[in-house]
């Protein structure tokens, strides 16, 4: 079979789902490669990650076209999953990626993960993912919510393989324990949490001072802050400017209608992550100056 590979959200990040239907098909036999839009293919895999990304408008050639990823609404597992992935066909990036759980105890109302994985199971051991490889990025919803993801923590710590949660920690279930913990990892560059909504804010201070505790530094975190009420979101932000640690705007977007995204949420969001006008001034005189 002659196989068309198509990520939708372009080569910014690996897709996950189309690394392991690379190497099925090549345990196959099938020919593989990135969809050629004059070529006709046997199957093409057609995949997105995010609802917001704009749908492919070329015509496609192929007998069959399969579409799947959560940027379709399409929750269901991959066929092939417990399939490894195929790195050779994004050479671009040098770190392992996956998962060590998948699913979450949480049920926050802006997040699919929920929906589309359901509670918190034990998925990879770390050198399964790493496949040989030094780094890791590693996509887990929840990692300290798992006993199994816990003991993963500690292999990674005595393997002294550098790693990045990329979806962040929960400070809510940061111990003294798990604090000493992850005060032993090697990481990328970032402990990465949330501060999504204004009760968030109570425990993660209590995680950076457990964390500070054991040697890591305010610059060392980096925190996700949702947009949704901008005026609360400043004030979340404000506090962790005074701790010195590195906010990252995301605006609220509704992964069911995908919520038209106000003006002001995207000035909001281009304050805060263009770090030399978020150190050098406020909120409030930013947004007067450009309103002028």
């Amino acid at each position: 079979m002659k196989i068309g590979l198509f990520d939708i959200d372009g080569h910014n990040f690996p897709n996950l789902a189309l690394m392991k239907l690379a190497n099925y098909h090549k345990q196959q036999g099938d020919s593989l490669e990135w969809v050629n839009h004059l070529e006709k293919y046997d199957k093409i895999y057609q995949s997105k990650v995010f609802t917001f990304t704009p749908d492919n408008h070329f015509i496609l050639q192929a007998d069959e076209i399969v579409k799947g990823g959560t940027g379709y609404k399409m929750y269901n597992d991959l066929f092939c999953d417990g399939v490894e992935p195929d790195y050779s066909i994004y050479p671009q990036f040098q770190h392992a990626y996956g998962f060590l759980t998948r699913g979450c105890t949480r049920n926050c109302t802006w997040c699919i993960v929920p929906k589309k994985e359901g509670n918190i199971r034990p998925y990879r051991n770390i050198e399964t993912v790493l496949q040989g490889r030094k780094t890791a990025i590693l996509m887990d919803n929840n990692v300290l919510a798992s006993e199994h993801g816990l003991q993963q923590l500690g292999k990674i710590a005595d393997l002294k393989c550098k790693v990045d949660f990329n979806q962040g920690l929960d400070s809510r279930l940061v111990t003294d324990e798990i604090a000493c913990l992850l005060s032993k990892i090697k990481w990328i560059r970032f402990i990465r949490f949330a501060c999504d909504t204004t009760p968030a804010v109570e425990p993660l201070l209590k995680a950076i001072e457990k964390l500070n505790k054991y040697g890591i530094k305010n610059y060392r975190i980096f925190v996700y802050l949702l947009v949704k009420d901008v005026a609360g979101a400043n004030e979340r932000c404000k506090i962790l400017k005074r701790l010195g640690v590195n906010p990252f705007a995301q605006i609220y977007r509704d992964f069911e209608t995908n919520t038209v995204i106000s003006g002001e949420q995207k000035k909001f969001a281009w304050y805060v992550n263009q770090k030399a006008v978020f150190k050098a001034t406020e909120w409030e005189n930013y947004r007067g100056k450009i309103k002028n």
